[in-house]
């Protein structure tokens, strides 16, 4: 498809508000998490479990949730990848969330962070799954 093609394209106004938000959420997130990194580790409950401070570790993550954040805006600008983009950031997110799994099934994380990380580790990856879904280009009927 050409690049006036594309740009002729856009999602309906619901999804670019919930592509924004969602966006958005990672953006705040690493701007913190660079900006205050012992803000962030000390607010975020259960991140003391996973092992003790570390600014450099904080903000590396917080480049990770950088990119997220642009993953996450880029099908604003280019819908018809939207599959592709929001497919890497639910990959990411998804990884993140078996990790958590992982270390509670190994005992390494208590048994209370299934509740704990609910909204922000186990969450995510399902909204991203269904925002992968949603924001798919339409395909034509054979």
């Amino acid at each position: 498809m050409t690049e006036s093609a594309t740009a002729s394209y856009r999602h309906p106004p619901a999804r670019q508000v919930a592509l924004a938000l969602f966006a958005a959420i990672w953006l705040i997130n690493a701007i913190w998490m660079l900006a205050d990194p012992a803000g962030w580790y000390g607010s975020i409950d259960g991140v003391p479990n996973t092992g003790p401070y570390n600014p450099h570790f904080v903000r590396d993550i917080g480049v990770a949730y950088l990119m997220l954040a642009i993953l996450s805006a880029a099908p604003l600008r280019w819908p018809d990848h939207s599959t592709a983009l929001l497919s890497a950031v639910t990959l990411y997110l998804g990884l993140h969330a078996a990790l958590h799994i992982w270390d509670i099934a190994a005992a390494r994380l208590p048994l209370e962070h299934i509740l704990i990380d609910l909204p922000g580790v186990f969450m995510p990856p399902l909204i991203a799954a269904a925002l992968v879904w949603w924001c798919a280009p339409a395909r034509p009927n054979h």
